[in-house]
């Protein structure tokens, strides 16, 4: 008998074709690259896996091809035993992303959105109710994200990466909102294209502006210098409080999904009942273990005993 859902990612599913090469290539310029791989990703299933290996009975919903890629996608998912019942076959081809790592762990992403751009309100609204926390992410369109919330019963933790146009009072259900320090600016120009003070590098501040603005809490990933957290101190202090936490300091060998490890592993820890603090800073060990291999979800851990 299946454990009862904890946490549900709506979103985006692909395969990663990544070549690993000594440095990036500059515009027009062609660069060798050492070799390549093909691998499961995309940020709504590197969500799920990584929310269900940090502890959360975990369901994806979302839409891949009907097509050989669609084995790849899915595989690591099914065989770590996320409920997959809901994911459409569609017309579309599975999605692709085009990743390329130099030696430094760097990388850059280009996405082929596929049958991803099938998650609309539509699909959405077909796939039924939702249960436990709700992941979402930018990799999807605007629509199904919002229905999405509509259907929400639980807390909702909106990764809004890439940065796409969400009307205010959606911004707004995010409790947390995990974005990194680029993608934080963009939603504070969403909410406030007008800010009284100017960022310039403050990303405390920018937190800070981002509850401000009626975000119930915030989550800001700065990768090697760890992440800020943010949400309102009680009622009687007013304002917002801001507490930066440290990264697990690592060798880096490929930093693709980390991103993705630490929003799904946050979400597991608060489905598991600890707070946003402790949440975060479990997902920050649960990230760090992961840019130590390459891939995304080949290099998530699949044991918690060095956490």
């Amino acid at each position: 008998m299946q454990q009862d859902i904890q946490v549900t990612i709506v979103g985006s599913s692909n395969v990663d074709i990544t070549a690993l090469m000594a440095r990036l290539p500059g515009p027009g310029e062609t660069v060798l690259a050492d070799s390549y791989q093909l691998s499961p990703g995309g940020k709504g299933a590197n969500q799920a896996l990584a929310a269900q290996l940090a502890g959360a009975a975990t369901e994806f919903i979302g839409a891949v091809g009907k097509d050989s890629h669609s084995e790849v996608a899915l595989g690591q998912l099914d065989g770590a035993g996320v409920k997959l019942d809901r994911v459409a076959r569609s017309s579309q081809p599975t999605g692709v992303a085009i990743i390329q790592v130099d030696s430094g762990a760097e990388n850059s992403i280009a996405v082929v959105s596929g049958a991803n751009s099938t998650v609309t309100d539509q699909a959405v609204k077909a796939a039924g109710a939702i249960d436990g926390i709700l992941v979402l992410q930018g990799e999807i369109p605007a629509s199904g994200i919002k229905a999405a919330m509509d259907a929400a019963t639980d807390r909702i933790v909106l990764n809004l990466a890439p940065v796409i146009e969400l009307d205010r009072d959606y911004l707004l259900k995010a409790n947390p909102l995990v974005v990194n320090e680029h993608e934080a600016e963009a939603v504070l120009q969403q909410l406030n294209p007008h800010p009284a003070r100017r960022i310039e590098g403050d990303y405390e501040r920018l937190a800070a502006m981002l509850v401000d603005e009626g975000i119930a809490s915030v989550v800001i990933t700065l990768g090697a210098n760890g992440c800020l957290v943010a949400d309102k101190f009680p009622a009687e202090n007013g304002g917002a409080q801001v507490r930066p936490l440290p990264a697990v300091k690592v060798k880096a060998v490929d930093t693709t999904g980390a991103g993705d490890a630490f929003t799904g592993a946050l979400a597991a820890r608060l489905a598991n009942g600890e707070d946003l603090v402790q949440a975060a800073e479990f997902a920050g060990k649960f990230a760090a273990l992961t840019v130590q291999a390459h891939g995304a979800q080949a290099s998530y851990p699949r044991s918690l005993e060095n956490l």
